[in-house]
């Protein structure tokens, strides 16, 4: 076989990112990048963080901790163009864990549940006076939902907040118990809550072992998403799923798991998507259900912790398809010189459009620094690419589909770019948004 010369290489390598590629693309206008919060962060497991809610404004309304520890609310008014914040809680921890999850009640107020990340202070919940104002609010409720006589002796913290409607319910989820999934329901709009209960209960082979959960509602059905625990602790961390409707839990088949009644339950009784032990240990990054109310996944998997590859799944109506989406690259914590990353599976971020899940956002290492795109899902698995950001000096992660940003709505991501991020108790990041023109 001949050898190819330098620029028949270089040609090739064109070629095959043509192939990979297909459209991606420089941002230009009418599409733009621009800054929603000069200071500003999140993680990815509280949720909704960010909503579009069109009453008597147009406007798109996100959350999150910055770098002192306050939590604030925020919102872009698709008419006048404006942004306005507001400080809901003054220095309640310096810990991106602590965002909070956001829901609009049936008459447009805004709801408002946050946490600190694994302290015994309770959940707080801010309900506000007037339909679609953030800056009037009800007084703050501080709600203990932990259930310490049952599980005396456990852990009793609060971690993530998650908050999603089914039907008549509103079910609130969070890290509880005996570092456990918990949740709680209210059926009178978030007046009253039910005594927490822990809701998947893996094997205690080590203390708070602690399977990471996402969560989404289509309004019929509570879709669950969820590991054995953390990539760190578990070599061989597996995904699951189930769904809950009408007071059961059921794999995407349709069998019943187990009844609300009966839980908790363990990994191993709910359906399992990703074999850590047949593959690489893996971590969940979002769920979402397409127009049949068919689960799809999003997460991303380690060969080893310097190497994040992307993974999509969905459920067909009959079984799983599993794709590979790409390399992601490393760890986006900036490691200090002479110290050891502590969290080596923190990836760029790949997550979901919750009102198309054949699109997807992800964060990846491109020459070094982290970039956001947006990848559209074609026939047969392929995949139309577009490049959100390029040719950064700072790394851009965590991408958010906003919640109820239907087709045309011109904002639907928002991200982080990170002017700091050591660790997620010391950073300091921008939220950004990408309003899309009519292209």
């Amino acid at each position: 076989m001949k050898k190819l010369s330098a620029f028949s290489l270089f040609l090739l390598w064109a070629y095959c990112l043509i192939c990979i590629k297909v459209s991606a693309q420089t941002l230009d206008e009418p599409s733009a990048v621009k800054t929603f919060s000069d200071d500003g962060a999140w993680c990815w497991f509280s949720d909704p963080r960010a909503v579009y809610y069109e009453g008597k404004h147009q406007r798109t309304y996100a959350s999150w901790v910055d770098s002192t520890g306050n939590i604030l609310i925020g919102y872009y008014d698709h008419n006048s163009d404006q942004i306005e914040t507001e400080v809901l809680h003054e220095n309640l921890e310096i810990d991106d864990h602590d965002n909070p999850a956001l829901h609009f009640t049936e008459d447009g107020r805004i709801m408002v549940f946050y946490a600190k990340h694994s302290r015994e202070t309770p959940i707080y919940q801010l309900v506000s006076r007037e339909p679609e104002n953030i800056n009037s609010w009800e007084e703050r409720r501080s709600l203990t939902l932990n259930d310490t006589t049952t599980y005396a002796g456990y852990s009793k913290t609060y971690t993530y907040v998650n908050v999603w409607k089914v039907k008549d319910e509103l079910f609130l989820l969070w890290r509880g118990m005996d570092f456990k999934p918990n949740y709680s329901i209210s059926k009178d709009g978030g007046k009253t809550w039910t005594k927490g209960k822990i809701l998947i209960l893996p094997e205690r082979i080590y203390r708070n072992r602690r399977p990471y959960v996402k969560v989404y509602s289509d309004g019929e059905r509570l879709h669950i998403a969820f590991t054995d625990g953390h990539p760190r602790n578990e070599t061989t961390n597996s995904i699951y799923y189930a769904y809950y409707e009408d007071g059961d839990f059921h794999k995407a088949s349709g069998e019943k798991i187990i009844s609300l009644s009966e839980v908790p339950f363990s990994p191993q009784q709910a359906e399992m998507v990703h074999d850590g032990s047949t593959s690489n240990k893996a971590w969940i990054w979002d769920i979402a259900a397409d127009d049949d109310g068919n689960p799809v996944l999003t997460y991303a998997s380690f060969p080893d912790d310097s190497s994040h590859y992307y993974h999509y799944a969905r459920w067909n109506g009959k079984q799983w398809e599993r794709q590979f989406l790409t390399h992601a690259g490393k760890w986006f914590p900036q490691t200090l010189a002479g110290t050891v990353e502590r969290e080596m599976n923190y990836s760029g971020g790949v997550v979901l459009d919750h009102e198309n899940p054949e699109i997807v956002y992800l964060s990846t290492e491109q020459n070094g620094i982290f970039e956001i795109e947006q990848w559209k899902r074609l026939e047969k698995g392929r995949w139309k690419a577009q490049q959100i950001t390029s040719s950064s000096t700072l790394d851009n992660i965590r991408p958010y589909a906003v919640l109820n940003a239907e087709e045309g709505n011109p904002l639907q991501v928002f991200f982080l770019t990170n002017e700091r991020y050591i660790h997620y108790t010391d950073y300091r990041s921008l939220i950004k948004m990408w309003l899309k023109g009519n292209e």
